[in-house]
């Protein structure tokens, strides 16, 4: 197994799926395999060569990885983008597992969710995942996309058209969403802000509030600045670890059929996040 993507070198993948490879008995390795855009379909073909069982990948090769494949279910074809590849007779299948991946966190907070007025910051592929779970899954009412170039979000949200169905969906920049993110039940943190750098989508921690769930897509460090500002009025805050690991468990069951080992892979991430 392999992960396909660039600049890798921080990602847990690794770590956990070969724990639980190790725990469960399989003879398998993952690795990380830094691929540029123009070779990701040789990639993919040398992995098939090779009797590779599957992938995972990464940005920004999630939307070529879904063109490269033989076949692809119906999420990874509603999102336009594979985080997950599945060997099958008749070749590559692509699938998306980040949906399940996001979701998994939120089962204890369902009740209090459906229906939901959802905030997102961002509007890239880990945005995109996001906003089709929350219309799927919790049947939101309202999603507003948080971003600093409008037009990026507004694509996204006419590509969910179909998703939506009689949710509201509405763009907003960084310097117009105060109110929405007030009146939020959900708020989802999906950039890259916070990753080590100290730095936050949303400064204002005035605007959060106690009956909030505030969910940080960012797993290093685990506790975000975004998360800090949350807790501190708080709002219930989720870290980016639960969706990794459900991501990897829900590619981990379609590769071996078996259930992910959670406590394994979650003690060994927490490990090496700790080291």
């Amino acid at each position: 197994m392999v992960l396909l993507g660039e600049s890798i070198g921080y990602s847990l993948s690794p770590t956990l799926h070969n724990a639980a490879f190790a725990h469960d008995g399989i003879d398998c390795v993952y690795l990380a395999c830094s691929v540029e855009s123009s070779g990701v379909r040789a990639a993919m073909d040398g992995l098939w060569a090779l009797g590779a069982r599957g992938a995972n990948v990464t940005i920004p090769h999630k939307q070529q990885a879904l063109a490269c494949a033989t076949e692809a279910t119906p999420t990874a074809q509603a999102l336009g983008a594979a985080n997950t590849l599945v060997r099958t007779p008749e070749g590559w299948r692509a699938d998306n597992t980040d949906v399940a991946g996001f979701l998994a966190p939120l089962d204890a907070h369902r009740s209090r969710l459906e229906g939901a007025r959802v905030v997102v910051f961002g509007a890239g592929g880990a945005a995109r995942a996001v906003v089709y779970g929350v219309l799927t899954a919790l049947e939101a009412a309202k999603v507003t996309l948080v971003a600093r170039r409008p037009e990026q979000a507004e694509a996204l949200a006419a590509d969910l058209e179909t998703a939506a169905g009689r949710a509201k969906m509405q763009v907003a920049t960084p310097g117009t969403a105060a109110s929405s993110v007030r009146e939020a039940d959900l708020v989802v943190n999906a950039t890259p802000l916070g990753m080590g750098d100290g730095r936050t989508p949303w400064p204002g921690a005035d605007d959060f509030r106690p009956e909030q769930v505030v969910y940080d897509l960012v797993y290093r460090p685990a506790q975000t600045p975004f998360l800090d500002a949350a807790a501190s009025r708080g709002a219930t805050t989720i870290g980016g670890l639960p969706m990794l690991l459900g991501q990897a468990g829900a590619a981990y069951r379609l590769w071996t059929g078996r259930e992910f080992p959670l406590d394994v892979a979650r003690e060994a991430a927490l490990s090496a996040l700790q080291s």
